[in-house]
């Protein structure tokens, strides 16, 4: 039975990671810059074998004693039937969309801001503030820019979560720059690349600290090929920068990385052995 909900803590902070579910990438469409035969041997060597690459949706819950504070909000409800299991997935763990003070959006990819609202287009979390980069914000604001995104299947789909998960509920919305802290112990990290305001999110409390690392890097085995270019890159050439960057930095410092599309539950830590960095998983 897949496990939609796993526990930790950051010093006093309790930590919920909640799945929203999982999708599939075609192995041939994952990355943009790298030969297929190349692509085909890392899969192998991974035990992945070529056709649909699972990828997983996950959320984390964040209870900092004062406020209940959500991070992404998946899929939502009306994309495909194997993701938008957040408030289902929540809601087992007896928390009510209600019951959310914050949520605060990596990015405004329709995987990590679908669930801004419910079918009816009303907020999922009617008592919460919503919080995004200002980059991202400006960006996906202007009907100009979203005429520049790649022409692929998503593209449509994306362009109407921005305008049914952002849009009518700007006035919920607070605007932060990189670098600011949203909230005692959460504070938002430059991370640009993915999309032109993409944020990691440092957690930190007591001693202990983890760096929530979204859209920076997607799977395992990617981190043996940094460079190459994810599909969903807007500048690739940042991406493939702020990935080596945030890569070198959790490694040396030995920070816990939350990396929500990585194996359920996403918690580990990356090492590197010479030039090469490797994912070392907490198992749930």
């Amino acid at each position: 039975m897949a496990k939609n909900s796993y526990s930790f803590t950051v010093g006093d902070f309790e930590c919920l990671v909640i799945s929203d579910g999982d999708f599939a990438i075609q192995h041939d469409e994952i990355f943009t810059n790298a030969p297929l035969p190349q692509v085909e041997q890392l899969l192998g060597k991974h035990g992945l074998k070529p056709g649909g690459i699972a990828t997983q949706v996950t959320c984390l819950l964040v209870r900092t004693g004062q406020k209940l504070v959500l991070l992404d909000t998946g899929f939502g409800p009306d994309f495909e039937p194997g993701v938008g299991k957040l408030v289902e997935n929540l809601e087992a763990e007896g928390i009510k969309p209600v019951d959310i003070d914050i949520v605060i959006l990596s990015h405004a990819h329709i995987d990590h801001m679908g669930g801004n609202t419910d079918s009816e287009g009303k907020p999922a979390f009617p008592n919460a503030r919503y919080v995004i980069s200002k980059g991202d914000w400006e960006f996906w604001t202007q009907e100009s820019n979203l005429a520049t995104l790649k022409e692929d299947s998503l593209k449509q789909a994306q362009i109407a979560s921005v305008r049914k998960n952002l849009l009518p509920i700007q006035d919920r919305f607070d605007i932060v720059d990189y670098e600011t802290e949203i909230l005692p112990g959460i504070k938002a990290t430059a991370a640009p690349g993915h999309t032109p305001g993409h944020m990691a999110l440092a957690i930190s409390s007591g001693n202990e600290q983890l760096l929530c690392t979204f859209d920076i890097i997607h799977y395992p085995f990617q981190l043996e090929q940094p460079d190459w270019y994810f599909v969903g890159d807007i500048i690739p050439e940042r991406a493939a920068l702020t990935r080596r960057q945030v890569l070198t930095k959790v490694a040396t410092d030995k920070i816990l990385v939350w990396a929500g599309h990585f194996p359920f539950p996403g918690l580990g830590h990356i090492i590197k052995d010479g030039e090469v960095w490797s994912w070392q998983p907490i198992e749930p």
